[in-house]
Formats: structure tokens, C-alpha cells, sequence
């Protein structure tokens, strides 16, 4: 009986393990899809003139990536190496094989969201400064993110 609770609670704590890293990883997941919509849905189509200026929506774009900026370090556990996600786009093993150079990127990313939002004031610093931080986002896309 003591082997049967002990296998059950085992077991137990396997799928629980288990959740709590699926939900590490969605939570991830989400996060990377917000600041896909701030740049690539807010930011990017004012500098290509696409959309009209709107320093509001500027403002909570840069808080978006200020955001992940922040979560980016602990957002990548080992706990959640191998875990699938839905969507087209997966962690590659290189982020926990490469923590140097993952860290690297993160810092980079959190640089230049961090000097954009200290000098975008209108469009045309927008269209100076957004570029940067595209360009260090698929830096990072280029090592650490697997098409799936």
C-alpha cells in the first residue's frame, strides 16, 4: 500500500512538474507575441508611414519591450528546455547551451529599447531609433528561435 501512494505521488508530482513548465512556457510565449504586436504592429507601421504618429501608442509599445526587456533573463528556465509550445516558433536548445551568449543578446535588446525610449519624442526620432531595436531582436531570432 506505501509503494502504491508513493508511485501515485510520484506521479503526482511528474504532472505537476510537467504543468508548471508548460505554463512557464506559454506565459514565455505570450509574452514574446506581445512584443511582436508592439513592434510589428504599432511601432514598425509608423516609421513606414503606414499608420499616423501617436506618441500614446509609442508610450505603451516602449513598455511592452521595456517589459520583456526586464522578464527576458529569467524567462528561459532550464525547466522549460524542450518544451513545446503551440505556434510556428520554438527555443532553440542553443539558449541554455549558449548562456553567455543568449545573455549577450538580452542585454543588447535591453540597451537599445532602453536608449529609444529615452529619445523617442516624434516621428522622426521614431524612424532614428526603432531600426535598432528591430535589428537586435533578430540577432537574437537568428541563434535562439527554431522555426517549427
Amino acid at each position: 500500500m506505501k509503494r502504491m501512494l508513493v508511485v501515485a505521488g510520484a506521479l503526482l508530482l511528474s504532472v505537476g512538474a510537467g504543468i508548471a513548465q508548460q505554463d512557464v512556457a506559454n506565459q514565455t510565449q505570450t509574452t514574446m507575441k506581445a512584443t511582436g504586436r508592439a513592434l510589428g504592429a504599432v511601432l514598425s507601421p509608423m516609421v513606414k508611414g503606414e499608420k499616423p504618429y501617436d506618441q500614446a501608442a509609442v508610450t505603451t509599445a516602449l513598455g511592452q519591450l521595456e517589459e520583456t526587456a526586464k522578464k527576458l533573463p529569467t524567462m528561459f528556465p532550464e525547466s522549460i528546455k524542450g518544451v513545446k509550445i503551440e505556434g510556428d516558433y520554438s527555443a532553440s536548445p542553443k539558449i541554455w547551451e549558449d548562456k553567455a551568449g543568449f545573455a549577450a543578446k538580452i542585454e543588447n535588446y535591453a540597451k537599445a529599447v532602453t536608449e529609444a525610449k529615452a529619445k523617442i519624442k516624434d516621428l522622426d526620432s521614431l524612424k532614428a531609433n526603432v531600426p535598432a531595436i528591430g535589428k537586435e531582436c533578430s540577432a537574437c531570432h537568428e541563434t535562439f528561435r527554431l522555426k517549427i
